[in-house]
């Protein structure tokens, strides 16, 4: 196996495991908060696909897919490709509202498949390559970045079960 079939399969299941948290979910349920200043499942889901796709397009020098291809417009939002939810307030937390749950799968598959077709034009060096962020030391490299954002991906996958765990209890999730 190579490593770029590593990182698409990594990626790859995100949104399989999004499909599973998702599944017979209704808008309520996407949008519940356990408290006002917690994050719900919508808006983690929304969060995850964002950051991916707004580093993903950064690596690739090209536009995110929330501005080029609309999807800001089928979550109701701006086409602020800035925004990803880094730093929201309790407030902003609380106003997002979720669009459906097939919305948000085909907004991260449509994002994990611009990833998968990235990692095919990359090469070794290319991992190895440092970014231009100074405030991290050492600076990251690409490969670190990827990782990195796969991490991110899968931790808020996790704390989107938690949630829905906590809005339905036991035995929800299909193994």
């Amino acid at each position: 196996m190579e490593w770029q079939d590593l990182l698409a399969d990594g990626y790859g299941r995100v949104p399989e495991f999004m499909e599973n948290v998702l599944s017979g979910l209704n808008q309520d349920d996407l949008n519940w908060q356990p408290r006002q200043d917690c994050n719900s499942i919508g808006w983690l889901f929304w969060h995850l696909t964002r950051q991916q796709d707004a580093q993903i397009a950064a690596l690739m020098g090209e536009e995110q897919l929330w501005v080029r291809d609309g999807w800001h417009a089928k979550f109701n939002r701006d086409a602020d490709a800035g925004d990803s939810g880094f730093g929201h307030t309790p407030e902003q937390l609380a106003a997002f509202k979720s669009p459906d749950a097939p919305t948000l799968l085909d907004y991260q598959r449509a994002v994990a498949e611009r990833s998968k077709q990235y990692f095919g034009t990359l090469s070794k060096a290319d991992l190895d390559r440092e970014l231009n962020e100074p405030w991290f030391q050492p600076p990251p490299t690409v490969g670190v970045r990827l990782v990195s954002i796969m991490e991110d991906s899968m931790v808020h996958a996790g704390q989107a079960a938690y949630i829905r765990g906590l809005r339905q209890g036991k035995g929800w999730q299909k193994y």
